[in-house]
């Protein structure tokens, strides 16, 4: 198992958004703008990425 991480970066407010992209969002950990998450590059926090990738900066 690979313990290979994503800094994600919440640079969008998620205020006034789609309740599932809001949901996704805070399934991911982040709670605040401009707040930085690692999380476990898996195929589930992957999707959740994708969902709301114009709400976050993505790092390897």
């Amino acid at each position: 198992m690979s313990d290979k991480k994503l800094k994600v970066t919440l640079v969008r407010s998620f205020h006034g958004r789609l309740k599932k992209h809001q949901a996704c969002i805070r399934g991911l950990g982040l709670r605040r703008m401009h707040q930085t998450v690692e999380v476990i590059d898996t195929p589930e926090n992957r999707g959740m990425v994708n969902k709301v990738s114009y709400m976050l900066r993505v790092e390897d």
